[in-house]
């Protein structure tokens, strides 16, 4: 009997359009012997929609004109999609979010699909809430003793008040130049590079435009990128191929990485663009998406190319793959993950930047070259689902007692 799968995308964030790419290219990957998708649409009022034109992905370039020729629809208790007049519109078994930023990837989606009893893919409420926050994250990792850059936290409130004051006590424990970044965002967004106290100011002023929280940490001038991707859940759990994300000059903004035109895919003719920008799709609807996305390759990150796997020596791969694990497990992940790591070529230091809850293109380009297609990586997923559920079936959440039978 298939499953029927809500995959579930958009959302109020700033990677909303990530998000749809990202999720109608698992769309077209599913395996369809086993699986009924019913993609659900989250337009950036949060409200969501089924059916129409939601899985077609020119259609998302007017997404006024997209809504209307959906369902609204609500996702009410054991999974059932209710859609006008109250009518069901179809009943899921497993909620698959491909969501990216806050509001959905930082625990909010997953929290309100918990309250429904609706089972989920990916990480749970706790492990996504820490993956968005970068500072509370730096705080789990440095306890598990992973590696990575300290940081300074600053507080929109505080730099509203004594913008001054913050600034001088940050140029009192950094040497120029600095990294500024929201605290909770991916892609890039956000992210200022500072080498004197007026970058300074302008970086915080950016960053704090999109979260109550900015972080600031010393800049690794002498830098190279590494990224992993980790898969499973907390008590097993195993590390994909290594990339090196090269960039053609600076920081890798949001820009280059999904603005930029062109066409340039990874070395070695593979399809290694991670995620992409719809508009640089060229028309293609989600018909067209091969199950393995390699009719999009190349879209949208012309400043950006990526060596698959990473050049770097075998005992920095493995290190980096066993930091990665070890990462994904401190912080209770499950599902498909992407940790992003950099290493300072002078003195040889590895440190975790980050983490991606859910990657863009749920980081399947890093899977192939160990022999998992996309859709042998979301038969994984699902399955690291499927477990959660029943493990958290034989919990016990109640407690037979009766207090309130002792008042009137």
């Amino acid at each position: 009997m298939k499953l029927t799968i809500g995959l579930f995308f958009g959302g109020m964030s700033v990677e909303h359009e990530i998000s749809v790419i990202s999720a109608l290219q698992a769309y077209a990957a599913f395996d369809r012997a086993k699986y009924n998708i019913i993609p659900v649409y989250i337009a950036k009022d949060m409200r969501m929609y089924a059916g129409g034109d939601v899985a077609d992905i020119k259609k998302h370039a007017d997404a006024a004109k997209l809504i209307r020729t959906a369902t609204p629809v609500t996702l009410a208790s054991g999974g059932v999609i209710v859609g006008r007049h109250g009518k069901p519109f179809g009943k899921i078994d497993l909620a698959f979010p491909v969501v990216h930023g806050t509001n959905v990837e930082d625990g909010a989606l997953q929290g309100f699909f918990q309250t429904l009893c609706v089972p989920y893919c990916g990480c749970d409420v706790l492990s996504s809430a820490v993956g968005m926050d970068k500072a509370v994250m730096k705080y789990v990792l440095t306890a598990a003793g992973v590696r990575v850059l300290p940081c300074t936290v600053v507080r929109l409130e505080e730099y509203l008040v004594g913008r001054d004051g913050v600034v001088a006590s940050l140029e009192a424990s950094y040497t120029y130049p600095v990294i500024v970044k929201p605290v909770n965002l991916c892609s890039s967004i956000g992210i200022k590079l500072a080498h004197n106290k007026a970058e300074l100011y302008a970086a915080l002023d950016h960053a704090l435009m999109f979260a109550h929280t900015a972080l600031v940490e010393r800049a690794v001038t002498a830098i190279k990128e590494v990224n992993v991707s980790v898969l499973g859940y907390p008590d097993k759990a195993e590390a994909s191929e290594c990339e090196e994300p090269v960039a053609s000059g600076g920081i890798l903004d949001y820009s280059a990485k999904y603005e930029s035109g062109g066409g340039k895919g990874g070395k070695h003719g593979k399809n290694s663009n991670g995620k992409l920008n719809a508009a640089k799709l060229g028309g293609l609807g989600s018909a067209k998406l091969a199950s393995t996305s390699s009719s999009v390759k190349g879209a949208g990150m012309s400043s950006l190319s990526r060596k698959i796997p990473a050049d770097i020596p075998e005992a920095t791969r493995e290190a980096i793959r066993e930091t990665a694990v070890t990462a994904f497990r401190a912080l209770g992940c499950s599902g498909v993950a992407r940790l992003d790591f950099i290493i300072d070529t002078d003195s040889g230091d590895i440190y975790l930047n980050e983490i991606n809850t859910i990657p863009g293109s749920l980081a399947f380009y890093l899977w192939q070259p160990l022999g998992i297609d996309y859709t042998a990586l979301l038969d994984r997923v699902v399955e690291t689902a499927l477990r959660r559920e029943r493990v958290k079936r034989s919990l016990n959440f109640s407690f037979d007692t009766n207090i309130l039978a002792k008042f009137s």
